[in-house]
């Protein structure tokens, strides 16, 4: 991968990779994860799946959507996953078949709730679009430089998508900088402007981006990343323990969740709770997202410190008592 274009935002990113797809190929279809965020701009709320994004908007036409993993939801009824037959990622392979004209998939490598896909989930889906030549885009906005435990959470798969569309960290969570990197057979479009944007290549921008790149090597806060994210597992299932309403763990480096229930068998999102817990931290000093209603999703900075995730967790620790009790 070594073609580069930088850009200010994310959004802007990927719709470029949209359209370098679509021009390598010459098709038009674009197939995606429902519950997908791949940002806020036209063509990225169209291959993206979430409503609040969606609603009363007419979209870019083609865009196609399938089924998410989600290993604690499966939406094809396996319990777990040992019992996965990865139909998930068959069901892109099918409608790859059946649509034929699809020029890209797009997907996070690791969805930003956390969602980890299962054990052979990026081999079936690279394999699937090699053979319909379809473009492999993977949106590493949220978690490029470092933050599940390695630099990009393309390197988990060895995985080598068509397109990676990077940002955010990319200027340190500071300066807007974002980009996409490919590979040496998506040149096709060398007189055609895919991006063109005003602030197309900031030099402050670019600046921002080599001091972040140069920080992290320096203090190996990639490393700090996966350990402290392996701390933190440990202490959040060891919370899973004490706490009913915890429903499930799960995590990669310091992308982080908990999910909560209301009943732990039928899986039932625990929406007013969770909202609960949020107040509660966030009047103790912590702050999060709530994701799907009910997933507290911490993402916390790569120089993070052990001290401070012990304080952290002992918030959510507490706060979750307050609220058990309430109940």
């Amino acid at each position: 991968m070594k073609r580069s274009l930088f850009c200010p935002g994310g959004t802007d990113a990927v719709e470029m990779a949209l359209k370098l797809s679509m021009g390598n190929t010459n098709r038009y279809k674009i197939l995606s994860f429902w519950d997908a965020f791949h940002g806020a701009g036209f063509g990225a709320i169209s291959v993206g799946g979430e409503a609040i994004f969606r609603g009363q908007i007419s979209l870019l036409p083609g865009t196609l959507h399938v089924a998410p993993p989600d290993c604690y939801r499966c939406p094809y009824g396996y319990p777990d996953k040992e019992s996965c037959s990865l139909e998930c990622a068959k069901m892109v392979r099918y409608v790859l078949d059946k649509e034929k004209d699809v020029a890209a998939f797009i997907g996070e490598a690791i969805r930003s709730m956390p969602y980890i896909p299962p054990t052979g989930f990026w081999k079936e889906i690279r394999s699937a679009c090699n053979d319909f030549g379809v473009r492999l885009i993977i949106d590493a906005i949220p978690q490029c430089l470092g933050k599940t435990g390695k630099m990009f959470p393309i390197d988990h798969y060895d995985l080598i998508p068509d397109i990676m569309v990077i940002g955010k960290g990319l200027g340190g969570g500071i300066f807007p900088i974002a980009g996409i990197i490919a590979r040496e057979g998506m040149n096709t479009l060398e007189h055609r402007a895919i991006g063109h944007y005003t602030h197309e290549k900031s030099p402050v921008g670019c600046a921002a981006a080599l001091a972040t790149i140069n920080y992290i090597e320096k203090y190996n806060l990639v490393d700090n990343a996966e350990k402290q994210g392996a701390y933190a597992l440990k202490l959040l299932n060891e919370l899973k323990e004490k706490h009913s309403m915890i429903g499930n763990i799960r995590g990669i480096g310091l992308l982080l969740g908990i999910e909560l229930v209301k009943d732990r068998k039928t899986k039932k999102r625990a929406t007013e709770e969770a909202e609960k817990v949020l107040y509660r931290c966030i009047n103790k000093g912590l702050s999060f997202k709530l994701t799907m209603g009910n997933i507290i999703s911490l993402y916390p900075p790569l120089i993070i410190t052990r001290e401070q995730m012990d304080w952290a967790i002992k918030i959510i620790d507490e706060s979750l008592s307050e609220v058990e009790k309430a109940c």
